[in-house]
């Protein structure tokens, strides 16, 4: 009976009769979720009455640590009377009722094996699984074996017999991959039209091609180009892969937040991630597996925030990532457990920034070293001059240490094998009225870590070493405080030509008793309009280009080991000046370039104009190594063209050295290829061109002869024209197909 009915005067006959049916709906709990929230937290020490409030405390205090809080009176622990002592004592277990299941499965996550001390390790799991796992059938039973699905291998590009590069170009909202056929267009491989929506970006290595979306990101990769994984990530702008393309980092402007009207089932966000903007990610299994709040650089609190990226920094072992708090510390995390090292961060008062030394290799071959060195400085404060330190990691042991004085700013750049740092030191004079540069380079390969300085008048704008194991580094310099390198001078272009010069330094050996290892000035062009020093991957070539400039577009090709001919030895060339090596190859100009890159294997540049900084002439151009021009395409709502990364070489050092003796031989096989390839194009070009004609041809003769039959059937004949009032004119085009000029010495 309803519960309005109810009369105490008349109360039913029997409990069965009565109707709980309102107080059941009231306090209803679902019998799949009600206890999602409960923890069965195990292993914890038997304690009697006395201590029970002493033993609830340390839970709350490891629970908070976790990151997650109990309220009061959440916990409840199981007692029993000692047959001994007749006290009440625990059972060794106890119930913890968190706020959500979200927080629960954290506290698992972070506390599941925690060591309490020596002998009390606790295991804490929810307790519908313990109920779960109590109630399954002790009879095994064989899990049934999927079947195998063989997935595309990603590395399949690798295995073009033609040993070609790829490269990807975004077109008004068409993103195609191609072929690189040298002299010849491109060959198109796969296109898709809306396959990102802002840009697209290759993995760091190769594998992976990314495309951006307002829900997230997307890996694509294989011969078919199908979706290898996605993350979500709403509004993400920016990402960035750690060096062997397994964890991915993304950042959103737009903070994480959990609608609570909207199912959160499909997103791989809890409560712990509201708020957050940088996520990272595992690129193997898809999960995330931490998020942080986002850093910001400061900046007008009207405009928009800054921020450096990439905002987390991956040592060269993949073992650790790390990011800094201006001002504060440096924080290094371990991957996958995604925890703090040790527990805590490396506290540096006034650290601005910081770089990983790349893994270091021993001179002569490729074998790596297992120490990773964080190298970071400090600005000036006060009396305290900056300081540039280097740490060895994870023992956090300071290898050396060096202070700066009249510093503006520093810029930190690790030589690609590790074992030189450049430290780019932009320094004022006294009355701070003129500024000027100072590199200060560490010798990390040499006891104590010497410390060598090279002043240089101007301010230099851009630093660049060479990839290859002997060092060598190239810099542009300015007088004008307002020239800046590419890339630094906004989202457009900028109207002025940059007034600059350009110098090489490399390290030799002195000679005497001691002999001194210094860097020395190798050779210095004046007057140049470069903003941008690119080198080869592989060392040796470079390019100076002028970059996002409105009046000026100049691309000039270097060859920093060119072997002199004999006759300028004969003339009086000093061959003992290493500058007599550095020759400019090539000089060409690409009108509105925005952007250049080299392709893996160091033989080709691509040089494009992009709509995204202009509308001028749109499209790109691709050069070999000595700057001849090897094909060219201007392309309306032209956006981005990206060579395919490679992974690095599995030959080692020996074999490398075998290619190179006998290289000659590869070449003449590879002419050959290149040979029959020419001619194969040639054969069809002819083949088309007879097809042409022979269809001309037989057109022609069916005309004529309809002609003939309508001409006899009107009766007509064709008369002769006389040719006397006719002049006939020959003409003679003549075409140079070949020319070769020859030096004869007199």
């Amino acid at each position: 009976m309803p519960p309005q009915a109810l009369d105490p005067r008349n109360l039913p006959d029997a409990e069965e009769d009565i109707d709980f049916s309102d107080i059941e709906a009231k306090y209803s709990v679902d019998g799949d979720d009600g206890f999602e929230n409960i923890l069965v937290v195990d292993n914890v020490p038997i304690v009697d009455e006395s201590k029970e409030d002493k033993l609830f405390k340390v839970i709350g205090k490891i629970f908070k640590s976790a990151g997650v809080n109990i309220r009061e009176g959440s916990i409840f622990m199981p007692k029993e009377v000692d047959s001994k002592s007749g006290k009440k004592k625990s059972k060794g277990f106890l119930f913890v009722e968190m706020d959500d299941p979200e927080k629960a499965s954290l506290a698992i996550k972070n506390l599941n094996n925690y060591s309490m001390d020596k002998t009390h390790i606790l295991s804490v799991n929810k307790f519908t699984d313990i109920e779960k796992y109590s109630k399954m059938d002790d009879k095994y039973k064989e899990p049934e074996i999927e079947p195998f699905e063989e997935k595309e291998h990603l590395r399949s590009w690798l295995t073009d017999p033609q040993a070609r590069d790829q490269m990807v170009m975004y077109r008004g909202e068409e993103v195609s991959i191609y072929w690189n056929c040298k002299t010849e267009a491109p060959e198109h491989v796969h296109s898709r039209p809306n396959w990102t929506e802002t840009y697209v970006q290759w993995s760091p290595v190769g594998s992976y091609l990314v495309t951006f979306h307002r829900q997230g990101i997307a890996l694509w990769g294989g011969e078919s180009w199908s979706k290898i994984v996605r993350f979500v990530h709403p509004g993400v702008k920016l990402i960035d892969f750690s060096p062997d393309e397994n964890y991915v980092v993304t950042w959103s402007n737009e903070p994480i937040t959990l609608n609570a009207s909207v199912s959160n089932a499909s997103l791989p966000f809890g409560p712990e991630d509201e708020g957050n903007q940088v996520l990272v990610w595992d690129v193997k299994t898809g999960a995330l597996l931490r998020s942080f709040p986002s850093i910001s650089m400061g900046g007008d609190k009207t405009g928009p925030t800054k921020i450096n990226w990439p905002m987390f920094k991956w040592s060269p072992t993949e073992k650790y990532f790390a990011r800094v708090t201006p001002g504060q510390m440096i924080s290094v995390y371990e991957v996958p457990s995604m925890g703090l090292v040790d527990k805590k961060s490396m506290k540096v008062d006034g650290v601005a920034d910081f770089e990983w030394a790349p893994a270091r290799r021993q001179k002569g071959n490729n074998q790596k070293q297992s120490n990773d060195i964080i190298a970071y400085w400090t600005p000036e404060v006060g009396n305290q001059p900056a300081r540039v330190t280097l740490v060895n990691f994870p023992n956090r042991e300071i290898i050396r240490t060096k202070n700066l004085f009249n510093v503006n700013g520093c810029k930190l750049h690790w030589h690609p094998y590790g074992n030189y740092l450049c430290v780019k030191a932009d320094r004022h004079t006294k009355t701070k009225k003129s500024s000027f540069t100072n590199l200060e380079i560490f010798r990390v390969v040499d006891k104590d870590i010497p410390v060598d300085v090279i002043e240089v008048p101007d301010s230099v704008i851009a630093f660049a070493w060479e990839p290859a194991s002997e060092p060598r580094f190239g810099i542009i310099s300015t007088a004008d405080t307002s020239t800046t390198a590419a890339g630094q001078s906004g989202t457009g272009t900028t109207a002025n030509t940059p007034r600059t010069s350009v110098s090489f330094y490399k390290m030799e050996k002195g000679k005497g008793k001691v002999p001194t290892t210094e860097f020395k000035l190798i050779k210095t062009f004046e007057r140049k309009t470069a903003n941008a020093l690119v080198w080869s991957p592989l060392g040796r070539n470079l390019v100076l280009a002028t970059l996002r400039t409105q009046t000026t577009w100049d691309l000039e090709f270097y060859d920093m080991d060119f072997e002199p001919v004999e006759s300028k030895k004969e003339q009086g060339g000093n061959l003992n000046d290493p500058g007599a090596y550095v020759n400019l190859v090539s000089t060409q100009e690409h009108y509105g370039i925005t952007d250049i890159e080299w392709d893996p294997t160091g033989r080709y540049v691509l040089t494009s104009a992009s709509m995204w900084r202009h509308t001028m002439e749109n499209g790109f151009i691709i050069w070999d190594f000595k700057g001849n021009m090897l094909f060219k395409k201007v392309l309306d709502k032209f956006k981005q063209i990206l060579w395919r990364p490679r992974p690095k070489s599995l030959l080692s050092s020996e074999q490398k050295k075998k290619i190179r003796k006998n290289l000659k031989d590869y070449s003449r096989e590879f002419d050959q290829e290149d040979l029959s390839s020419q001619n194969a194009v040639s054969a069809a070009v002819v083949a088309q061109r007879r097809k042409l004609n022979e269809e001309w041809y037989s057109w022609r003769r069916r005309v004529e002869a309809e002609i003939a039959e309508e001409r006899a059937k009107c009766g007509k004949t064709l008369t002769n024209t006389d040719t006397k009032n006719y002049e006939t004119i020959e003409e003679w085009i003549e075409e140079v197909i070949e020319e070769t000029e020859e030096i004869v010495d007199e």
